[in-house]
């Protein structure tokens, strides 16, 4: 289960007066927006990773969901 809470954590850095960082300064890892992966209004786009493929679709809701 993921606890972790953007908000909370937000509030904790402004309230010690500390600059907003970018996303991926925060998590360390290379990031990339959805928009930039669901061009032209797609929702859903295939993933190959080594002999599997993986399909990524946004939901009704805007969530994402992994399959393989």
């Amino acid at each position: 289960m993921n606890t972790y809470n953007p908000q909370f954590h937000r509030s904790l850095r402004n309230e010690r007066n500390e600059p907003q960082r970018s996303l991926e300064t925060r998590i360390g890892v290379r990031t990339l927006s959805s928009s930039s992966l669901f061009e032209r209004g797609e929702h859903e786009i295939g993933i190959a990773h080594g002999e599997s493929l993986y399909r990524l679709k946004i939901t009704r809701q805007g969530k994402l969901i992994l399959n393989k």
